[in-house]
């Protein structure tokens, strides 16, 4: 596929296929009509695809899946908004937030404004009568010790630049070191004052963490003290810090996770070929931004980083029942090894360990069930039971870093 492609045909052309799903979807291009190729009109409304993001509601509320953290044209990324909300719909994403730098705006040359608020408001209306929440948001930005946070739920960006006028709005380097004067936690209390959620990025950054450890600094420290800064991304972009996740289950953070695309999605991450961006599943009570908000501010998040879903205990307690089903439990005739199928309801493999005195029958003690997909097995239980308890260690699912999450699932085999 073409790398540059026009905006137009991005949004129109979809290849779908992932090798994990059943099904290929190939567009000839050679074959399409040049007077349709090249036309201008709305994108057509995204459907279920092989690249859609799909994980199951929780028992009494709603699996959220949101990306809080990217850019447009309206600071250092390369893209329209609007192409934000396209790209969200065709992942099958709930929320967004496009989260500009407020203070470093390179295409200012180029894109000259003041308005802090323009990106959201174009991405907005957009998705205005579309199946996707657009989150105001934008990113604080500063040198260590303070380096770059995310307020999400924002109603005017504008206070957090802390600059009313700059004496050449197009001087980008100008805007930036007149910005950057402003007192970082001056920017965090308006943001706070408007009651929005705040979480620090991409902490393991190298060019703020020489070692790529995430260590808080005393401001950090300070915030978090203060309860101004309420969230860290634990999976930015290709990156993971499993001393981010640490962090957040020691501090009380929320468990973030976020594409930080500034390109297109299909050139980072690949949905095409089976890849996605890192995405935060928010377990919420309803599809609305005040349950979303909320939930954040709770805490009740997970993020599904890669081929891996990381999340408090707690929270893997609400999703992974619903992730995980078994259907057909039964002895057959004569026979005392339960026949069983594992079902996955997600876009995640699942990568099983079987745990205990049983086994599985002509298979190892561990096996993958594939995303959105069904397993059939033979458990040797040593005997015809009434009631079996089937405990598992999920490989890829973590409850704390390089600890996986277990549990036990309770079946009544069917009589014969």
């Amino acid at each position: 596929m073409m790398r540059r492609v026009s905006e137009d045909l991005a949004q129109t052309i979809q290849l779908s296929w992932r090798p994990r799903h059943v099904g290929l979807v190939l567009l000839a291009i050679s074959c399409l009509n040049p007077a349709w190729l090249w036309a201008h009109g709305r994108a057509g409304e995204a459907e279920v695809t092989p690249r859609t993001i799909v994980f199951p509601d929780i028992e009494g509320g709603k699996t959220l899946v949101a990306d809080l953290h990217m850019h447009s044209v309206f600071s250092d990324g390369h893209v329209w908004p609007r192409t934000r909300v396209e790209e969200a719909l065709r992942d099958g994403l709930d929320a967004i937030a496009i989260t500009e730098h407020l203070e470093w705006q390179p295409h200012l040359i180029d894109l000259p404004h003041t308005d802090r608020n323009r990106a959201y408001a174009i991405a907005a209306a957009a998705a205005e009568g579309r199946d996707l929440m657009v989150i105001q948001g934008s990113e604080i930005t500063r040198d260590w010790p303070v380096g770059h946070i995310n307020a999400v739920f924002l109603t005017d960006a504008n206070p957090l630049l802390g600059v009313k006028s700059f004496d050449n709005p197009a001087d980008v380097n100008a805007v930036y070191d007149a910005a950057g004067k402003y007192p970082a936690e001056r920017a965090l209390e308006s943001a706070n004052e408007q009651g929005a959620f705040l979480f620090w990025n991409h902490p393991d950054w190298l060019s703020q963490q020489k070692n790529g450890v995430t260590r808080p600094s005393p401001f950090h420290q300070a915030m978090i003290d203060q309860g101004w800064l309420h969230g860290i991304e634990i999976a930015n972009g290709e990156g993971y810090s499993e001393e981010a996740f640490a962090l957040a289950l020691e501090k009380n953070l929320t468990l973030i996770g976020v594409s930080d695309v500034h390109d297109l999605i299909d050139w980072d991450y690949q949905p095409h070929e089976g890849g996605h961006r890192p995405v935060t599943l928010v377990l919420a009570d309803a599809a609305t931004p005040a349950a979303l908000r909320q939930a954040l501010f709770d805490g009740n998040t997970i993020v599904y980083y890669k081929d891996w879903l990381m999340g408090r205990e707690r929270d893997l307690e609400r999703l992974m029942p619903e992730l995980v089903e078994v259907k057909g439990a039964r002895y057959p005739k004569n026979v005392d090894v339960l026949e069983l199928t594992l079902a996955n309801r997600g876009d995640l493999p699942l990568t099983v360990e079987l745990e205990g005195d049983m086994s599985f029958l002509n298979a190892v003690d561990w096996v993958t069930i594939p995303a959105e997909g069904e397993l059939k097995l033979g458990l040797k239980t040593g005997q015809r039971l009434e009631q079996v308890e089937l405990a598992l260690k999920l490989r890829n699912v973590l409850s704390a870093p390089r600890t996986p999450f277990r549990m036990m699932l309770t079946l009544h085999p069917e009589a014969n």
